[in-house]
C-alpha cells in the first residue's frame, strides 16, 4: 500500500553500526558466515546455536504502526549474511499503517534465539522511530481536516531522510522536496543581490520541469513571487491575521494574472493553528514536528 524506498543500505548500515562490522556484511557483496552472530558477544556465549526464540514485537504506546517491513528486512539481511538454512521468520501481525492501542502485538519473530537477539535492537529502533514519525502525522493530517494539506520538511535525522519520509506518508500526509535536487525552493540566502522575479526567471530558464516555490517573509515578497509565477509561495513566520490578509491578496493577484498558486504557510506552526490556518485560506502547512517526532516504545516478548 505504501511504496517503500531502498532500503538494502540503511538496513546494512544500522546493522554493522550495532555489530562493529562493514555494512558490505550485510549487502551480499561478502561471503556469508555464522562468525557474524558472535559479534554479538552477550548471545553467542549465552545462547545455544540450536536454540530457538519465538517472540511477538509488542507496541508499549498507542501508536500509527509504521516500519514493519524495515523490521522484518533487518531480520532477512541478518540470517542471509549469517548463511542461515532457516532464515528468522518475521511476520506482520497488523497492517501497516494501522494505529494500534498500547500491548498490542504488531510483529511475530521465530527463529534461532542468537539470531533474532542479534537482530533485535535494530529492528525495534526502526520500527520506534518511524512509528513516531506516522503517529505524529496522523493527528497533525486529523487536526487539519480536509481543507489543509499537511506536509514536512528536511529537517530529518541524516541518514534516514526517505525513511523518514516515508513514515510521513505512512501518516497520511504528503512530502515536501525530497532533497536539494527535485524542487526549487527559493529563500532569503538566495535572494543576496537578486530580485524574487530574477531568481524565479533564472531556476526556470535551468530547470524548466522543476515545481519553483518562493519563501516570503512580508506581503510585498509574496506579491512579487506571485507575479513572477512561482508555483507556490510559502508564507514564513506570518500570524494568523496577516496570513489571512496575504493570502486574499495573493489570491486576487494570481487570478487577475489568469494564474494558479499554491500558498504554504510554515514557521513555527503548532497543531493548535491547524484550523486557523484552513479558515484563512492557506493550501497546506509544513511543519518539521512530522519528522522530529519522538520515538514510540516497543519490546520484544518471548512466547
Amino acid at each position: 500500500m505504501y511504496e517503500l524506498p531502498d532500503i538494502t543500505w540503511v538496513v546494512a548500515s544500522a546493522l554493522a553500526e550495532d555489530l562493529g562490522v562493514l555494512p558490505s556484511r550485510f549487502t551480499g557483496d561478502g561471503e556469508p558466515g555464522l562468525d557474524i552472530l558472535d559479534r554479538d558477544v552477550t548471545s553467542s556465549s549465552v545462547t545455544g546455536l540450536d536454540a530457538r526464540y519465538t517472540g511477538v514485537i509488542v507496541a508499549r504506546e498507542a501508536c500509527v504502526v509504521a516500519g514493519l517491513p524495515v523490521a522484518a528486512a533487518v531480520f532477512e539481511r541478518l540470517s542471509a549474511a549469517a548463511g542461515l538454512f532457516e532464515p528468522v521468520d518475521a511476520f506482520p501481525l497488523v497492517a501497516e499503517g494501522t494505529a494500534v492501542p498500547a500491548g498490542t502485538p504488531v510483529m511475530e519473530v521465530d527463529g534461532l534465539a542468537c539470531a533474532v537477539l542479534a537482530g533485535e535492537r535494530t529492528a525495534l529502533d526502526f520500527l520506534m522511530v518511524l512509528s513516531g514519525i506516522a503517529t505524529r502525522t496522523r493527528t497533525w493530517v486529523e487536526a487539519a481536516g480536509d481543507r489543509l494539506t499537511v506536509v514536512d520538511t528536511r529537517k530529518t535525522l541524516p541518514g534516514l531522510r526517505e525513511l523518514s519520509k516515508y513514515a510521513v506518508r505512512v501518516g497520511g500526509a504528503r512530502n515536501h522536496r525530497m532533497g536539494l535536487y527535485d524542487m526549487v525552493l527559493i529563500k532569503d540566502n538566495h535572494l543576496r543581490g537578486v530580485s524574487i522575479a530574477s531568481a524565479v526567471a533564472r531556476a526556470r530558464a535551468v530547470h524548466p520541469g522543476l515545481v519553483v516555490e518562493v519563501e516570503a517573509d512580508t506581503q510585498a515578497q509574496a506579491v512579487e513571487a506571485v507575479d513572477a509565477g512561482a508555483d507556490i509561495v510559502l508564507l514564513d513566520n506570518m500570524d494568523d491575521e496577516e496570513l489571512a490578509r496575504v493570502v486574499s491578496v495573493c489570491r486576487a493577484r494570481a487570478a487577475a494574472a489568469g494564474r494558479a498558486v499554491a500558498l504554504e504557510a510554515s514557521g513555527g506552526i503548532g497543531i493548535e493553528r491547524l484550523r486557523a490556518l484552513a479558515v484563512a485560506g492557506v493550501d497546506r502547512v509544513s511543519s518539521s514536528d512530522l519528522t522530529l517526532a519522538p520515538p514510540v516504545d516497543f519490546g520484544l516478548d518471548e512466547r
